[in-house]
């Protein structure tokens, strides 16, 4: 079997409150699908919780209109570790999560309408050209909303679902070859280096920088991959500051982003990649794990400064559980997306809000 990577699955995002949060994330990002509802304990990231087992409750939310999704992840035991101090462009970890919007400006206006959003910029334009703006949500997670015209089902929405990450590196080059080795992304959308008008507005935003846009060369693959569409990750190396680690000090689950996931198929395969780069798994979830009515098997790698990539191979995803039906990816062929009609069953999972 290949190693495929199907697309980026999620980014997990710890919050005080999953449900105060889920149905924020809904208004503002239409992320309505709700996926997975678990509560549990995750017992199997020891290295990341403080060596204790931690009973959290996690919920894994998309957007059908395209992208990746959000997994709102709320520790349960009321110790949380918040930052001590704002996230910064080019702190070591993920800055910002990347939206899909078809245009810029509708989704702008959308966005200052919805209690709780601080907008951070105005819609300005990248160094690819495409129109964004940055925005907070309430718990002070900066996002990147950006014009994409991938669209799996076209709903209507201002927004379309999770496009990527914006990640601060101590070292571009060794942090390039890390992307591309391990997830394919190795196509350079820009590299450009200096100071950025749409980067100005956000704090320590007026330094100096080195910017890289990243996409794959290679298409997604796999069952799931026509809701995923395209994915990107942009790198960002403060030249004259030193970064500081934005997870410093701080556990999995606390407040801010606290991964970056890929769905895939063979997770044998991406382990022998990992093994190559010098980057074993930090935690291997085995393929016993289940969250929720889902399972699968979950691994965890550390970027060159300590970020988190995670690796999840779906064995199995709920669309109507009280009926027992359920879309069995474990025997798919890896290359091969499922058909859109069985695609399309996810909007049975749609929700107005969660309690």
């Amino acid at each position: 079997m290949d190693t495929v990577i199907c697309g980026i699955q999620q980014i997990g995002i710890g919050i005080p409150d999953v449900v105060e949060a889920y149905n924020w994330y809904i208004k503002a990002f239409g992320c309505d699908i709700k996926v997975v509802d678990a509560d549990g304990v995750a017992e199997r990231m020891l290295p990341y919780t403080g060596g204790k087992p931690r009973r959290r409750r996690a919920v894994l939310a998309v957007n059908l209109q395209g992208g990746g999704g959000f997994e709102i992840w709320q520790p349960m035991d009321n110790n949380l570790h918040w930052p001590t101090e704002p996230a910064r462009p080019g702190d070591l970890g993920m800055f910002a999560g990347r939206i899909k919007c078809l245009d810029a400006e509708k989704a702008y206006a959308h966005i200052s309408k919805v209690e709780g959003a601080k907008l951070m910029s105005a819609v300005v334009c990248a160094p690819s050209g495409k129109r964004h703006f940055f925005m907070q949500d309430p718990y002070g997670n900066c996002f990147d909303v950006i014009e994409d015209s991938y669209v799996f089902k076209n709903l209507g929405y201002p927004t379309g679902g999770v496009d990527g990450e914006i990640i601060g590196v101590s070292d571009m080059d060794k942090s390039l070859e890390f992307y591309a080795k391990l997830v394919g992304f190795d196509k350079v959308v820009y590299d450009q280096t200096g100071e950025f008008e749409d980067l100005k507005s956000l704090p320590c935003g007026n330094g100096k920088f080195r910017r890289v846009l990243l996409e794959r060369t290679e298409p997604n693959e796999g069952p799931l991959s026509p809701v995923y569409g395209t994915g990107h990750i942009e790198l960002l190396q403060c030249l004259d500051r030193t970064p500081v680690k934005l997870f410093e000090g701080r556990w999995w689950g606390d407040p801010g982003f606290i991964q970056l996931c890929f769905d895939v198929k063979n997770m044998k395969g991406i382990r022998e990649r990992a093994n190559a780069l010098g980057h074993d798994f930090v935690c291997d979830g085995g393929e016993d794990f289940q969250m929720g009515e889902a399972d699968g098997h979950f691994t965890y790698v550390e970027d060159p400064d300590g970020t988190l990539i995670e690796f999840v191979e779906t064995f199995k995803i709920p669309v109507l559980k009280k009926l027992g039906i359920y879309i069995n990816l474990k025997n798919k062929n890896e290359h091969k997306s499922l058909p859109r009609l069985i695609l399309n069953a996810f909007k049975f999972l749609r929700v107005d809000s969660i309690k």
